[in-house]
C-alpha cells in the first residue's frame, strides 16, 4: 500500500489539501484510493461546517494526479504537470459528505491520452455506494 507521505510527494497538493490517505491498488490504466479526510473538521474545502458533494470532483481530480505520479515514477521520470480543463457527465448522488461515517474510496481509469492531454473517468464510493461519477479532461504541460 502507498501512504499519504508518498502521495504528497507525487502531487502538488500538500497538508490538508491532499485529500487521499492511501493508494489501495493501481496499474498503468487505473488507480484505487481510500480516505477519511471528508470527516476532518479542518478540511479546507469545508464551508459553513459542511463538506458538499460537489467537492468530490476535486477528490476525483486528485486521484487522477496520483495516478499520473505513480505512472511517472514507474517510468523512472517525473510526473507530467496537468491542469483540469473540463468535467463532463458529472453525477452527484447526495448533497454532502462530511456526515458519512466510513472511508471514501475512488476508482479512476485512464480512458485516452496524447502527449498533450488525458481523459479519465472517476467514481467516488462510500460503503460500496456510488456518491459521484464523471469524466475529466486534463491538459498536460510539455
Amino acid at each position: 500500500m502507498i501512504g499519504r507521505d508518498q502521495i504528497e510527494a507525487m502531487i502538488p497538493h500538500k497538508g490538508g489539501m491532499c485529500l487521499w490517505d492511501t493508494v489501495t491498488g493501481w496499474d498503468d490504466r487505473s488507480v484505487r484510493l481510500r480516505t477519511a479526510t471528508h470527516r476532518d473538521p479542518a478540511n479546507p474545502l469545508r464551508s459553513d461546517d459542511r463538506l458538499r458533494a460537489i467537492h468530490l470532483c476535486e477528490f476525483g481530480a486528485q486521484a487522477m494526479a496520483v495516478h499520473g505520479g505513480l505512472r511517472g515514477a514507474a517510468a523512472g521520470g517525473e510526473p507530467k504537470v496537468g491542469f483540469l480543463v473540463a468535467l463532463r457527465d458529472v453525477q452527484l448522488h447526495l448533497a454532502r459528505i462530511d456526515d458519512l461515517p466510513g472511508d471514501l474510496e475512488c476508482e479512476a481509469e485512464l480512458l485516452a491520452e496524447s502527449p498533450a492531454s488525458q481523459q479519465y473517468v472517476f467514481r467516488v464510493l462510500h460503503a460500496g455506494v456510488v456518491l459521484a461519477e464523471g469524466r475529466a479532461a486534463v491538459m498536460l504541460q510539455p
